[in-house]
């Protein structure tokens, strides 16, 4: 693989990663996309080339491998399923709320305030006193 394509892939899997982890649906939905890219960029740089596996009666071993190719393709098809279904929850959203921020949930901030941890070590403490 060469240096070039295995900086890209890093750089869209670091971005991807990055616009996943922000709270506005279309930064999530575009770094699910990024992310697949990277993902397809690296099985398309990681095989090895050779001649096209129907082409003409050479020795098998100079073939390449069209598995790498069968997976992009694959990957391909998911990801377009999965920003589809995506865009649909982020408009639905946008039409429920007209806002496109992920908001806390009730139920995750009540546990963050609450002291469920301290409990948890305070009985412990009395267990082994």
């Amino acid at each position: 693989m060469s240096v070039v394509l295995a900086g890209a892939a890093a750089l869209l899997f670091a971005f991807g990663t990055w616009l996943i982890l922000q709270r506005a649906l279309t930064r999530v939905v575009i770094g699910i996309g990024l992310l697949s890219h990277g993902a397809n960029v690296l099985m398309m740089g990681s095989h090895a080339r050779g001649r096209p596996p129907l082409h003409g009666s050479a020795d098998p071993a100079s073939f390449s491998d069209p598995l790498p190719q069968a997976f992009a393709l694959t990957a391909i098809v998911i990801s377009f399923g999965f920003t589809a279904f995506l865009l649909a929850l982020a408009y639905r959203s946008w039409v429920l709320t007209h806002d496109d921020e992920v908001q806390d949930d009730l139920e995750d901030r009540l546990i963050g305030r609450s002291s469920w941890v301290d409990k948890d070590i305070a009985d412990e403490r009395a267990a082994i006193a």
